[in-house]
């Protein structure tokens, strides 16, 4: 897989990936236990995270779709679908960080694309510490949102769907598929230098306006064939602004 070191300030940078993600097969079918209590509740635990995993990567699945979909055929959908397009398109955007670690969990090589105006050693310095910050960071609110869906059991007594829930188990799944990923990455995966001429092209347009500063990424985006690196560069500098 490829990873690009996206310039987004001064000294600043952020991680990105075009991979998508892959359609699930259905869950596997696990044979019931025929242990005692623990087997049985491992056996529960166990087929219960395969669901919510599954679904998970379902819904992603449909996101990446309606994110790639051209403009003219959303325009032919009803309101239902708009709306729902509108849901599913800022579920790809808002997940665009933690992509990269989710694709890195079935990784073994990746192509690390750098701005060629920094050396080999400082851009592999920074790709380590941020995905150690970020192993840190997801290993944290992993442990926080589990809590926090055990919790939300207790509103399964209320009528109707429990959101809730929903909610916190989309967001431990998230989060265990990152720490995976990061863990992986820092331990397994062979990375390939390969400095770029347009990454560091793409710093001169941090301190432009945001009408310009989208123009000048949609052209770099187009040399390095990244069709969404535009709207990730507006929103990584404009965070760290």
């Amino acid at each position: 897989m490829d990873v690009f070191l996206v310039p987004a300030g001064a000294d600043q940078y952020e991680l990105y990936t075009e991979e998508a993600d892959e359609v699930p097969d259905d869950p596997p079918v696990r044979p019931p236990p025929t242990g005692g209590f623990f087997s049985r509740t491992k056996y529960r635990a166990v087929g219960l995270f395969e669901m919510l995993k599954h679904r998970f990567q379902l819904v992603l699945a449909e996101a990446e779709r309606e994110r790639r979909r051209d403009i003219a055929a959303r325009a032919q959908d009803g309101w239902f679908a708009r709306t729902k397009g509108v849901v599913m398109r800022w579920i790809a955007e808002s997940v665009a960080e933690q992509r990269l670690l989710w694709n890195l969990r079935g990784a073994d090589q990746a192509s690390f694309f750098f701005p060629d105006d920094i050396t080999a050693a400082d851009a592999a310095a920074i790709l380590r510490d941020q995905l150690s910050k970020d192993f840190a960071k997801h290993r944290f609110w992993l442990a926080i949102d589990s809590l926090l869906l055990v919790g939300s059991a207790a509103l399964i007594v209320l009528p109707g769907p429990n959101a809730v829930g929903y909610y916190f188990a989309f967001r431990v799944v998230g989060h265990f598929f990152s720490v995976r990923g990061a863990r992986r990455a820092l331990d397994v995966v062979q990375w390939t230098n390969v400095p770029s001429a347009p990454l560091a092209e793409l710093r001169r347009a941090i301190d432009l306006e945001p009408v310009q500063r989208l123009e000048y990424a949609e052209r770099v985006a187009s040399s390095l064939r990244l069709d969404h690196l535009p709207s990730f560069f507006q929103r990584i500098v404009l965070r760290s602004t």
